[in-house]
Order: structure tokens, then sequence, then C-alpha cells
């Protein structure tokens, strides 16, 4: 067994103890991510789709039981500090309709969690999520002048220009459209037959929605869902209208359906940005996003030939197999900043990649490999 057992029998005993009602074994570490440190953290992986046997046969980078180390990433990644830049006044096209003024303070924020010398490398953690979610804040905030919450094609193209402008002169990246791959589209309806206040609210549950969203738990939600269920529901209610007839009916396939509910939750979500004061709504779409972004680990991985020549099989030469590892891994810090759940997730997946080329020995233990080795933070 290359998992240490008692570190999962200890992580379900302490969560037992604590008696938290919203999921039962492993799935409770992600509802308590707040009291569990890494080591906890590190037993969490995926618990929807890999039973415990599972967990127990995958190799997990080695965590001292000396102590835990401190997280190098939360799982909701605050702001960097502002930098010092001279702000310039852009020349905007002068036909967005939008309301920049209104989202002033967010827009600054953005621009400081995009600056350009760090947007590449913070894009998945902090950038991008912050990014869509001004854009839907922007929109909505200013759909209670227009009454409509999207743009049509001429004026998103003007509008995203403009945006990007803005967020340039206060020193965030000129490439954010490619780094985030924002695009006039976002900005419109897309397949959503819905994209006006009144459509909207004659369509979904406004009390209930509004319920479930207006205060969002930054670690509950991820486990219940209440607030993206929620999300989902109105966003399926907005799919089935369009031309009095039912949308899903004339529909070509599942993929179809699924673009149409998906278009309809960005809408939604610019409506709660509408209903909602600025700081509650960029909560609310920070923290349902960042559901998202922990459930994916980021990073490319190369090919395991190297590690499986000095690693596979039966050891012979241990520090030939650790240097080969360490390679591997500065390859992989080298990509990108990452969350402490993502980390956990790519650490997972590269020791079943090893597995898979008969790497059966648990090299991430014996050669000190931890979660905070697969973030560029480490090396940096």
């Amino acid at each position: 067994m290359l998992v240490p057992l008692f570190f999962i029998i200890s992580l379900v005993l302490t969560l037992d103890l604590l008696q938290l009602p919203c999921c039962s074994g492993l799935q409770k570490a992600f509802c308590i991510l707040d009291n569990v440190t890494a080591n906890s953290l590190l037993q969490k992986h995926d618990t929807d789709n890999t039973s415990i046997e599972e967990m127990k046969n995958t190799l997990l980078p080695y965590i001292s039981p000396d102590g835990s180390p401190e997280p190098f990433i939360p799982f909701l990644a605050p702001s960097p500090l502002p930098p010092f830049v001279n702000n310039t006044n852009p020349k905007l096209s002068g036909s967005c309709i939008l309301n920049f003024t209104a989202v002033g303070s967010l827009m600054r924020t953005t621009s400081v969690d995009c600056y350009a010398s760090f947007a590449p490398l913070l894009a998945n953690v902090i950038c991008c999520p912050q990014l869509h979610a001004t854009l839907a804040i922007l929109l909505g905030k200013s759909s209670k002048r227009t009454g409509m919450l999207a743009l049509d094609s001429s004026h998103a193209n003007y509008c995203l220009s403009d945006f990007q402008k803005i967020l340039a002169s206060q020193g965030a990246s000129y490439m954010l459209e490619e780094i985030c791959s924002v695009h006039p589209s976002n900005l419109s309806e897309g397949s959503c037959p819905v994209s006006n206040i009144d459509g909207v609210e004659s369509a979904i549950d406004s009390p209930k929605l509004l319920a479930a969203c207006k205060t969002v738990d930054p670690v509950n939600e991820c486990c219940r869902k209440r607030c993206q269920n929620a999300i989902l529901d109105a966003a399926g209610r907005l799919a089935m209208r369009g031309g009095g007839s039912l949308r899903v009916e004339i529909t070509i396939n599942v993929a179809e359906k699924a673009a149409i509910v998906d278009d309809c939750k960005s809408i939604i979500l610019r409506w709660l940005s509408c209903r909602l004061d600025t700081l509650p709504a960029a909560q609310l779409l920070r923290r349902v996003s960042n559901c998202d972004v922990n459930g994916v680990c980021p990073l490319v991985f190369p090919e395991t030939t190297a590690v499986a020549k000095d690693c596979g099989n039966e050891i012979e030469n241990y520090s030939a197999c650790c240097k080969a590892m360490n390679s591997y891994i500065t390859h992989l810090q080298k990509q990108s900043f990452i969350t402490n759940l993502q980390a956990v997730g790519c650490a997972a997946y590269l020791g079943l990649q090893l597995q898979k080329v008969n790497v059966s020995k648990n090299v991430y233990r014996f050669c000190q490999i931890t979660l905070k080795d697969f973030s560029l933070q480490v090396a940096s």
C-alpha cells in the first residue's frame, strides 16, 4: 500500500467527530477546508469518481509527520498587493453602452489580479476568474439602465476592446483576451433564448435563486452546490423559453442542449450581479467559479519515459531515480501557480501515470516530494 493508511483513517475519524452533514467519508474534507491542514488536503481526491481502495493505491506526495507545511496558495486565492503603476487615460471607442464607472473599484482590483508581469502565471487561479467575474458584474450593473443582460455583436466588440484598454491603462496585461480566452461572444447571449431582465424574471423563481446565492459559503458550496444547483435550475428554465415553444424540443443533440444551458447560466450570473451589490456579487462569482477551478489540474504533463527508466520496477539506483523525478517536477513548476486542491489533483494524476509505466514504489516519499513542489512558487 503506497499511501500510509493512518492518514486516511485519521482524516475520516476527525471528520466524523465534527459531524458535518453535507457529505460522508472523505468528501467531508472538502467541506471543512478552512479547518484542515495540508495533511488532510493530501487525502482529498475526487471521491465522486475514485473509491477509497483506489486512493490507497495512488502515489501521493510525502508529508512529514513532524508538522504540516503552510499552504502555498489557498483554495480561494487572494489578490496580490497593488503594484506601482502610472495610470494613463486610454482612448475609448465612444460606442460602448456599458457603465465602466459603476464597477471602477472592481476593475482596479482586476487590473492588479491581472498585472502584466504575472497574468500568465496567475491566470487560472486568480486573474481569469476575476476577469470573468468583472465582466459578468459589468453587464449586470449596466442592465439596470438598459434592461438587457447581453450585447449584440457590434457593441460587444467595442465594449470588450474598451474594457481591455481600461485594464491595461491600470497595469494589467495587454494579452488578457488571449490569456483568459475572452471573446466578444462572451458578452452576448450566445444561444440562450432569453437575455432581458423582464424575460429572466418571468421564467425563474427569483426569491428561491436569491435565497440560495445571496450568501455563498466558500467551502461548503463546493460540496453541497446549493447556489450552483439553483443557478443550473434557473438556466434550465431559461433554456426552455423561446418563441413560445419549448426550446429543448428543437435542439439537435445533447451537446447543443448543454451549450444552451451553459449560455443561459451566464445570463443568470449577470442577473444575480444586477440584483446584488458589487462586493457580494464578486464574492458569489469567485466562489462558485472556484469550485470548478479546483476540480481540474491545469498542468501539462510530459511523457514519463525518463522517470520510468530510472524508477520503474525494482529501483537499482535511488539517487538516479530521484534525480529523474526532480527534473520532471521542475518542468511542472515552471508552468503556473496552482492552489492546494489543484496540487492534490495534479499529484494524484501523476501518481497514476507513473503506476501505468511500472513505477510501483512511492517515489514521492523517498524523494521527499511534497505538494508545494508542484507549484511555481516553490521554485521562485
